[in-house]
């Protein structure tokens, strides 16, 4: 294990990551932090709303996923919905699924609030809320923010953990940004 609780590939899975957005580590502290990242993209707050939710699987990294491109994503933009990724098999229900965050709040067209721990975070048995934040910025065009408070108990300091998630995040909402930029086309690596 790495001195911060991760074992060293899956931290070595998060640094690849770390160069492709800015920081935007809000606060951060031994029990917790809270990040924050925003992109502003070429389509009203409705269209992007509908691919954050419904093309969640076309435009989230499948390197960001536990199965890669076996998997299939989907968010149940409801209270009580899951964010969940699952794997089935031929002529089977589902072999393999994760329940990766679970929305609590909507407002359809500008919030989803979910929680739970990403990725490493979940096993390390941190918890945090999430928020995709939708705003209109005129002329056809709105401004995704994706916030995330985590935190809880860990041996280390939490804080050291921020910088590599926001980064992590920010390829993230990169990626919605550029599905969004392209039309709704898939991305070629996934």
């Amino acid at each position: 294990m790495h001195r911060l609780g991760l074992p060293p590939l899956a931290l070595a899975a998060l640094l690849p990551f770390c160069a492709s957005s800015a920081a935007a580590v809000l606060d951060a502290t031994a029990s917790g932090f809270t990040i924050e990242n925003s992109r502003d993209v070429p389509v009203d707050a409705e269209a992007a709303w509908k691919a954050l939710v419904g093309d969640v699987d076309r435009w989230w990294p499948k390197d960001h996923t536990w199965w890669g491109a076996q998997s299939t994503l989907s968010i149940d933009a409801r209270a009580g919905g899951c964010f969940c990724e699952r794997v089935r098999e031929a002529g089977a229900g589902p072999a393999r699924e994760a329940l990766h965050m679970t929305v609590t709040f909507v407002e359809a067209g500008k919030l989803m609030r979910m929680v739970g721990g990403l990725g490493p975070l979940q096993g390390m048995g941190l918890h945090g809320a999430m928020e995709w934040r939708i705003a209109a910025a005129g002329e056809g065009r709105s401004k995704i923010t994706l916030w995330y408070r985590a935190g809880g108990y860990a041996p280390d300091d939490l804080g050291k953990l921020a910088p590599v998630v926001d980064q992590v995040q920010g390829v993230q909402l990169g990626a919605l940004a550029d599905y969004l930029a392209a039309g709704g086309e898939r991305r070629k690596d996934g």
